[in-house]
């Protein structure tokens, strides 16, 4: 008999735990994702918009982010169904970006390469959702772990972004390393470099589908916030 009345406890119990599968989520307060299969990735700018551009070598941050999405697809294999959103040299507004990913795939990773002070270098995360936490940790200390020693580590940062809040899906940006520094933009000017961030990026993905937030420590609390817009301070 007491058994019989556990049974309704039980299962509002299981109804109401948060879960670590794949879905969409407007606000993203749950755990990470584990066990996707299908990964959208967002190489930055395209077309009109070159982004940063290093005066060291010429290099526009549209064509480095392309390559490096191409390479993390060929470093991720046959094990996930990859989405490009876009393959070739084509602008895509940041809000297109935000309706193709959230209706396209499980997680989001837009791959960028950054500008600024000319000492400044290193790797870069950017996350929003508690539901990326995770995956942006694991990029982070990927990244970091590739580049080398002397580089840096920009670290994990939480800002509220388009590409990082707004999505209905686990989404993260990462900025490889900087053009505005010349070494660096050295660095990412050569293949074998942008081959070993592909592979470090791959790795992460496929760390998270296999564990979750296992080993990640504590997820950040939610950040009731409002979608990001153009209009925003900084983008």
């Amino acid at each position: 008999m007491k058994f019989l009345l556990l049974l309704p406890l039980l299962f509002l119990a299981a109804c109401s735990a948060p879960s670590s599968s794949t879905g969409h989520s407007e606000l993203g307060n749950r755990p990470g994702p584990r066990g996707f299969r299908t990964v959208v990735l967002d190489a930055g700018h395209g077309g009109s918009d070159s982004g940063a551009v290093s005066g060291s070598t010429g290099d526009m941050e549209k064509t480095l982010a392309l390559d490096t999405a191409r390479r993390v697809q060929a470093e991720l294999g046959g094990g996930f169904r990859v989405v490009q959103l876009r393959s070739d040299d084509a602008f895509i507004d940041l809000d297109e970006r935000v309706v193709r990913a959230s209706r396209s795939g499980d997680v989001l990773v837009s791959i960028h390469y950054n500008s600024g002070p000319s000492h400044i270098r290193g790797p870069e995360t950017f996350f929003w959702r508690v539901d990326s936490a995770s995956l942006a940790r694991r990029l982070q200390q990927n990244l970091a772990a590739a580049v080398p020693g002397e580089s840096g580590n920009r670290g994990l940062v939480r800002r509220r972004l388009r590409l990082t809040r707004n999505p209905s899906i686990p989404c993260v940006l990462v900025e490889c390393g900087y053009l505005s520094n010349p070494a660096e933009a050295h660095l990412c000017a050569t293949p074998a470099y942008r081959q070993q961030l592909a592979r470090a990026i791959a790795s992460a993905i496929r760390e998270q589908a296999a564990r979750g937030d296992a080993g990640m420590g504590p997820l950040p609390r939610h950040l009731d916030a409002p979608p990001s817009r153009a209009t925003d301070a900084r983008e």
